[in-house]
This record gives C-alpha cells, structure tokens and sequence, in this order.
C-alpha cells in the first residue's frame, strides 16, 4: 500500500517515535511506500511531502519535535483548500492517510473519513492529555516530567527569597499538567480551567501558611484557568484557525493580584513552549512505538475511521467521532482528594 503520514497542531515529544514505527513496520512487514506531508494539513494542500524509509528514520527515536513539520492549519477554514487536498490524495495515490494530533487533527481527520470517505487512521497525540477515548496521550508524561523538575527548581529560589513564585503550565480546557505536576512537585495551589478560583481563597491561604512559618509558596497554574465568575480578563482576542484563543499571562495577572492583596513579594515562571521541546521520556517513546505499530496494523485491517487509544495497559481501537466528541477533562475526585490534604 501507499500510505500518507501527517503531524499536526502543536508539536509534542514522541511524535518521531511514531513516525519510525509506522515507517518500520509498514515497510519490512507490509512492504509498504509512506508518503509523509509536511506541515500538517497544510502539506496535503500545497502537495509537499518526503519519502519515508527506515534509513530515513534512523536516529530519530529520542528527537523531539517532528521531522515531518507541523502546523495548525484547517483545511475547512481555507477557500479552495478541499479541493486541492483530495487533488493530493488522488495524484499521490494515497490509499491510506495516518493523521497524528489533538482535537483539531483529528477532527478534521473525522470529517474526511466520514463525509469525504478518505481511509483515516488516527494517532492521539496532545500534551495536555485532553483525548477522549485513551487513557494517556504521548507527550503528556514528558511535559509533566519537565513542569515538576522546573517547580523543583522554583522551590530553592522562592525559599531563599521568602517569595510566591506562580508558574504558569500548559493547559488550555483541560489541567492535566497542572494536577499532576503540581501534586508532583508539592505546590501549595493548583489552578485548573475546570475548577474555577477564588483569588480571595487563595490569598487567604497563602497568608495562613505565611503566619504558619511557610515564607515561600510554588502556585502553580494552568494557561486556561479562569477566576470565579470571570473577574480577571485573561485573553488577548486573538485566536487561530480552529477558533481557540490564543493563551498565556494569567500567571502574571495572578502574581499582581497576590502581591497586591498579601503584600507577599511574588514572582512568575511562565514554562511556555519548554514543555513541548526537547526528548521525550521513555514512557512516551514506548507509548508512541506502540501507537505506531498499532495504526499500519489497522491500516491494513482496512479498519479505517478509527484511532488506536491506551485502554488500561492495551492498544485498542475506537472510533474518530468518539475520540473528539469531547474533551478529557480533570477528575474532580482526584484533585479535591489531593487538595483536602496537600494544597496549602
């Protein structure tokens, strides 16, 4: 067969790792030719692409990043943008397309399986661990490995200096990062988009661990956490091809309102792009083998529209429409179970 292989929306530590397996498998088992498309979508449109081999793939397992290039581009946004995509499809002889990426990815990649009928195989990729369907996104594991090691960090720092420091992690709908790297690194509040805060709560609560002897506190906060009722504005207006608003600064309108409200000196640590950059984790690299070997296998199942998932310790298969009909968001039950005893 001739298969097509895309990255798309952010990039993400594992993402190459993907790449070789298919390429691996594809190639010695099936003796298969893989056409990759740079830049996400956007290489399906404009017909841009490189001719994947395992010689090719060597070396590539612990690079972050993707060789292949990404980008958030939709082609349903674009005037003329379906028509050349599937003009692609045909003059490559495509005749099956692994569309690696989050919600945006993989929704467009729903659309063309079910209304366009492209042979669709799907791979969750996100670091915000956001996939419905899987249990765990590659990815995730390393940008939570290094959010706790930079807030392990913070820790030394807001110690000498008897400071808040608030930093700033990922997570647009979704806390994931937040939760887990927050509990990881003993942070003495977590701020998570699904859990609306209370700034007047959180002051109270630094000033009771400040009365407490404990001069220095890690607030560790997601990009899209929201105060109660919306009083802090926390979007610039901006958004991108999917219609998300582009994020990031509440950290900083968090470390004004603390310092204004405690008079605690306090500080911010936005980790930003960081969290996507750089090698991927070995849990990430095994998941990310594992996904790939998965997707030419249901390739050649013909078990198209679907995207393989994590269930438990198991690859399995689940349908597109399933993968992106909703958001994974945080168990309310495993971060107030947290924050009854270690928040604070």
């Amino acid at each position: 067969m001739r298969v097509g292989l895309l990255t798309g929306g952010g990039d993400c530590p594992g993402l190459n790792a993907v790449i070789r397996a298919v390429v691996r498998k594809g190639e010695v088992t099936f003796n298969d030719e893989i056409v990759g498309f740079l830049d996400g979508w956007r290489g399906v449109i404009e017909n841009t692409t490189m001719m994947l081999d395992v010689e090719r793939c060597r070396g590539i397992l612990p690079r972050g990043g993707t060789i292949l290039g990404t980008s958030r581009t939709n082609p349903y946004k674009l005037d003329g943008a379906m028509g050349k995509l599937l003009q692609t499809l045909r003059a490559q002889r495509i005749d099956a397309l692994v569309a690696m990426g989050g919600e945006d990815t993989l929704g467009v990649a729903e659309k063309l399986s079910s209304d366009e009928g492209v042979s669709m195989v799907g791979v969750p990729k996100t670091i915000d661990n956001d996939l419905s369907a899987t249990d765990f996104t590659f990815g995730f594991d390393t940008a939570v490995q290094i959010a706790t090691e930079a807030i392990d960090r913070l820790h030394t720092t807001a110690e000498s200096h008897d400071r808040v420091i608030v930093c700033e992690v990922m997570g647009r709908h979704a806390g994931w990062i937040a939760t887990y790297a927050g509990i990881a690194g003993g942070a003495a509040e977590i701020l998570i988009p699904e859990e609306p805060f209370d700034i007047d709560l959180v002051c109270r609560k630094l000033k009771a661990r400040h009365a407490k002897g404990r001069f220095a506190s890690i607030v560790v906060v997601a990009e899209g956490a929201l105060p109660v009722e919306g009083t802090m504005a926390v979007v610039s207006g901006e958004v991108d091809q999917f219609g998300h608003p582009r994020l990031g600064g509440i950290a900083n309108l968090l470390a004004s309102e603390i310092e204004s409200r405690t008079g605690f000196e306090t500080r911010v640590t936005i980790l930003g792009h960081i969290q996507r950059g750089g090698t991927p984790t070995a849990f990430d690299r095994v998941l990310a083998t594992r996904f790939g070997i998965a997707a030419i296998d249901a390739v050649h199942d013909r078990a198209f529209g679907q995207m393989v998932a994590l269930r438990g310790n198991d690859i399995v298969r689940v349908p597109l429409k399933a993968a992106v009909s909703e958001l994974k968001t945080v168990d309310s039950a495993l971060y107030h179970g947290v924050a009854e005893y270690f928040f604070s």
